[in-house]
């Protein structure tokens, strides 16, 4: 478990959020606002406002730990055995199979069932 001091953000970092923040809505404000200029050069500047304002959060710290957990997530993802394409071939027609079977047996089932109701009630043929 943390400690309180680990859970408390700097002065510094409640500083680096209100400039992306800021940065960001800058950002978006004058796509919009420059509604008269190109789309391209709109989507460039709102990429770059919005960029800028996501490496001054990666400074942060919950941005570095942010970072980190993606870092090892990607490591994670490396170890990762990933089926052949004639396993995946194989995996799949097999669930297509169950898939058909079960479906024909609870069709098989419901037919039954009607007729049973309808042999109970009277309105079978």
């Amino acid at each position: 478990m943390k400690s309180k001091a680990e859970t408390r953000h700097s002065p510094l970092d409640s500083l680096k959020w209100a400039t992306a923040i800021a940065l960001a809505a800058v950002g978006v404000a004058g796509f919009y606002l420059f509604s008269d200029q190109l789309l391209i050069v709109r989507v460039i500047g709102l990429l770059a406002l919005v960029g800028g304002a996501g490496g001054i959060l990666f400074t942060t710290q919950r941005g570095r730990a942010v970072w980190s957990f993606a870092k090892g997530a990607r490591q994670e993802l490396r170890k990762v055995v990933w089926p052949t394409r004639q396993e995946t071939l194989q995996t799949t027609l097999i669930v297509g199979a169950v898939v058909i079977v079960v479906a024909l047996l609870l069709w098989l089932l419901d037919m039954l069932l009607f007729w049973l109701v309808g042999m109970i009630t009277g309105h079978g043929g």
